[in-house]
């Protein structure tokens, strides 16, 4: 399936430009989180399987840490 708009419940703004991806397979539903590289590449940080309705800020954090990192290496 090709879509041009992606429906909210699979990709989703968390905060400060940090995006979640949810993804499904199975009866699993695993959550990656990502940000855009100047408004086109889509970089992919971590993913986690979410057990509960609440996203834990520890991957929120995580996240936020990992796109300063990459944008220092760069």
């Amino acid at each position: 399936m090709t879509v041009e708009i992606i429906p909210k419940k699979f990709f989703k703004h968390i905060e400060d430009g940090i995006y979640e991806i949810r993804i499904k397979s199975g009866s699993n539903i695993y959550r990656l989180f990502s940000f855009f590289d100047e408004g086109k590449l889509v970089i992919l940080l971590h993913g986690f399987t979410k057990k509960s309705q609440k996203l834990p800020r520890k991957e929120i954090d995580r996240a936020l840490r990992l796109r300063r990192e990459y944008y220092e290496s760069k």
